[in-house]
């Protein structure tokens, strides 16, 4: 296929060898299956967002660090220089966030290098080679079911571990290998200490796993996996070995009911209007 623009500095630099085929392509991103020798990978270019779109971000970005204070400076008078650097930052975050989950034990694909603006890592693929299926299109045993839950949420409590929370995890950000999950598209990773929305973002991420689980092992509904994690995070206890139980009896009192609510329903608008853009993008195929 011809080199897509993104990718040419790549090849002139002798970082991949050939661009195979396109992927998956986004509003944020698309990526690419590349050779780099005799390796299979895939290479994630980052599109320069609208407007519209980096002020949805705005939640995502509280409680980042900011590199320098002039970077700091320029972001908070919203300057071109500022806008620039607030997007540089955007496509950093996940480049380092796969680093740091990698050396926690976190099931993500392998990063090789973050290019010209482009990440390229592992290429996750199924038992036959081909690109691994997102958890939402595949039918799953209830046991499987309860054993993809168990390890998801645990990779969750890793990331808590070290101060990270997804913030969009959900079936469409989890692929299934032959191993088992990987969780995938991270650029916009919260802070767990910083974020105000932090304990929000928790919940949707785990009930969009429960609630995506649930339909092969119903039981996984009635599971409070995220408060009882918050609830350790908070007092220092949590560790990549806590034992959870599911069970969770919640202080009513200091519980922000309509948060959570707006953050479900937030999460399930957010999975129909991506289900209504694969439909379409099928039609226009």
């Amino acid at each position: 296929m011809k080199t897509p623009i993104g990718l040419r500095a790549l090849i002139d630099d002798g970082v991949i060898d050939e661009v195979m085929r396109p992927l998956k392509s986004g509003k944020e991103a698309s990526v690419y299956v590349v050779r780099a020798g005799d390796e299979i990978r895939c290479a994630k270019v980052y599109k320069d967002l609208t407007q519209r779109s980096f002020q949805q971000r705005v939640q995502y970005q509280e409680g980042r660090k900011v590199r320098g204070s002039r970077e700091a400076r320029a972001i908070g008078k919203a300057s071109k220089y500022g806008r620039k650097q607030q997007e540089d930052a955007w496509k950093n975050t996940e480049v380092d966030a796969l680093y740091q989950l990698v050396d926690a034990g976190v099931r993500v694909p392998q990063p090789f290098g973050y290019f010209h603006g482009v990440l390229v890592m592992e290429l996750v693929t199924d038992a036959d080679g081909f690109a691994a299926p997102r958890l939402g299109e595949v039918e799953l045993a209830p046991d499987v079911a309860r054993e993809y839950h168990a390890f998801l949420v645990r990779q969750v409590v890793r990331m808590l571990c070290i101060g990270l929370i997804h913030g969009d995890l959900s079936q469409y950000n989890v692929l299934v290998a032959p191993e088992g999950p990987v969780i995938i598209d991270l650029p916009q990773v919260v802070s767990a200490a910083g974020n105000n929305a932090a304990r929000a973002m928790l919940q949707r991420d785990v009930n969009n796993l429960t609630a995506c689980l649930g339909r092969f092992a119903p039981e996984l509904l009635e599971t409070y996996y995220a408060e009882e994690m918050w609830a350790l995070f908070e007092t220092g206890e949590l560790r990549p070995d806590s034992v959870l139980t599911g069970d969770y009896t919640p202080d009513e009192r200091d519980i922000d009911l309509d948060a959570i609510r707006h953050a479900i329903n937030d999460a399930r608008e957010e999975a129909l209007i991506r289900q209504q853009g694969r439909e379409a993008a099928a039609e226009m195929d």
